[in-house]
């Protein structure tokens, strides 16, 4: 029997949407709006072409590119053609770049006009690198001199070649962008991806009635495979755009009705922030989704108050499980406040100890999962592999608590854990603490050396506009409500917290920037 007529890969969805919605719009983004038929009929152009310029099955195809409708139909199209995606963050230096693309052995990368410039170096440093396609902005832009245009290949004649594709095969090869001294590649298979689409449309409830706004980068996998891939998967409308500042998404949400939209907690909080959030009418928006770090309990109070139809969840996981794992949903928003939820529907997850035994209720120990959505590996490195792997469940590093109902409460990453004096101090905690104060925007508290304690606990704060707060109040608070160890030994103020375009924040240049902060003692 043929094995086509079985198939189920990435390649395949978008071709089955479009059969059964081919009006409906599909994708948005700035001038462009598709059909799903019309969405489809680009991607197998786009697939055409790429193969005339020597792209196959198992070839890897780099993409260094902010949002757009070009980047959504590039993912299809590798797809159909069986080769291998490697998205990459575009904060990224040159010779980061370059790192990523000689690990993944890249022959071809696309890039846009705002980042033709850094692909170009990157390629230049010792990597494999041959061609480069220019992919369209969401505004309009001029193609970049010497590279193959998206539009020429969105008009090639004749369709893509047929590809001996299966489950199996690798899809994409995901870089994280982990504190460690070189970034690991995460294999992920076609299999391994729709897995975690159906989670993502049973437990996150993605519906083909929703009108998506994507406005994190479609580089990162939460982006890309927890909702734009699911919104084509269910046939949902999806409009993309690559500023996620509060003036363009609350327009947008407007403009467009938007029903459904995720984002980091520090988005969140920027939208609520902003001048325009009651101005703007919002009264469409139903689903409202969070991840890369925990919502503060007050910031879920607020935008329950102030967004009273929105149901919201919390989604955890990490890029090597594609990428949930756990989910909280509406229900348990403040019942459960600061839990990342309970495993969803293909995923078995427990907090062991160091033995992997599953610890007691309210004990500390670490996330591990089981589930057909993790990766086949890291690439070309074992050893980190069997680390992750150990004891045949996926290592997570993230420390957790789990309650006597099974909801999971991420403690801290390994990593962050701030070790004071012999005392370990979770940083979410005392974030949670100084989250209390009416007059905190947003909170970060770290660890830094000390003279006295090896390592002490420092908190920086942005500042609501408009109100003014102390060291002394902030101390005060914390030893009034914190043990002594838990307390921040010293507070700073900041304009703003540093964080990647995902929005999560980077904890290791605040290390960074404030570890002198206790010299002298």
């Amino acid at each position: 029997m043929d094995t086509a007529i079985r198939r189920q890969t990435i390649a395949d969805l978008l071709h089955r949407t479009a059969r059964r919605l081919p009006g409906k719009t599909g994708l948005v983004c700035g001038e462009t709006r598709w059909t799903f038929a019309e969405f489809d009929a680009v991607v197998d152009r786009v697939a055409a072409g790429l193969s005339r310029l020597g792209v196959g099955k198992a070839g890897r195809v780099a993409v260094l590119a902010r949002n757009s409708h070009a980047f959504a139909a590039m993912r299809f199209a590798l797809a159909r053609l069986g080769a291998v995606l490697v998205p990459i963050n575009f904060m990224l230096k040159a010779e980061e770049v370059a790192y990523i693309l000689r690990h993944a052995q890249a022959q071809m990368l696309a890039t846009d006009s705002g980042l033709a410039e850094t692909a170009r170096s990157a390629a230049a440093l010792q990597t494999a690198v041959k061609q480069f396609v220019w992919l369209p902005s969401e505004e309009t832009s001029r193609p970049a001199p010497g590279m193959t245009s998206f539009h020429d290949l969105a008009q090639t004649d004749g369709a893509p070649p047929a590809v001996d594709l299966g489950s199996m095969d690798l899809a994409q090869i995901v870089y994280t962008s982990g504190t460690e001294s070189s970034p690991k590649g995460a294999m992920l298979t076609h299999d391994a991806v729709l897995w975690q689409y159906a989670s993502c449309a049973v437990d996150a409830s993605i519906a083909s009635g929703d009108v998506m706004l994507h406005a994190l980068p479609l580089y990162h996998c939460a982006q890309l495979d927890v909702f734009l891939g699911p919104a084509v998967y269910v046939g949902a409308t999806s409009v993309i755009t690559a500023k996620p500042t509060p003036d363009n998404l609350l327009p947008l949400i407007a403009q467009h009705r938007i029903t459904s939209f995720f984002a980091p907690p520090t988005v969140w909080i920027s939208l609520l922030r902003s001048p325009l959030f009651d101005q703007t009418d919002l009264g469409t928006l139903r689903k409202g989704y969070y991840g890369a770090s925990i919502m503060p309990v007050e910031v879920l109070k607020e935008l329950a108050r102030r967004l009273p139809n929105v149901g919201f969840w919390n989604l955890y996981g990490q890029t090597e499980i594609a990428p949930l794992a756990t989910m909280l949903g509406p229900d348990d928003q403040l019942r459960k406040a600061g839990s990342c939820g309970r495993a969803v529907l293909n995923v078995e997850t427990r907090v062991v100890d160091d033995e992997m035994r599953d610890v007691a209720p309210g004990q500390v120990g670490e996330i591990v999962h089981r589930s057909p959505h993790l990766m086949l590996g890291y690439f070309h490195d074992d050893e980190r592999t069997k680390a992750a792997f150990q004891g045949g469940w996926f290592h997570s590093g993230d420390l957790a608590t789990i309650d006597e109902e099974g909801y999971i409460f991420v403690v801290d990453r390994k990593k962050d854990m701030i070790k004071s004096g012999g005392e370990n101090v979770a940083s979410r905690e005392v974030e949670e603490m100084i989250y209390r104060l009416p007059a905190v925007s947003e909170v970060a508290v770290i660890g830094v050396p000390h003279p006295k304690w090896v390592e002490a606990v420092a908190a920086v704060i942005v500042v609501k506009a408009g109100q003014t707060l102390t060291e002394q109040e902030v101390l005060a608070h914390c030893q009034q409500h914190l043990a002594s160890f838990k307390a921040p030994k010293s507070v700073v103020f900041a304009e703003a917290l540093p964080k990647n375009p995902s929005g999560k924040l980077l904890k290791r240049d605040l290390r960074d920037r404030y570890r002198g902060v206790f010299e002298g003692g």
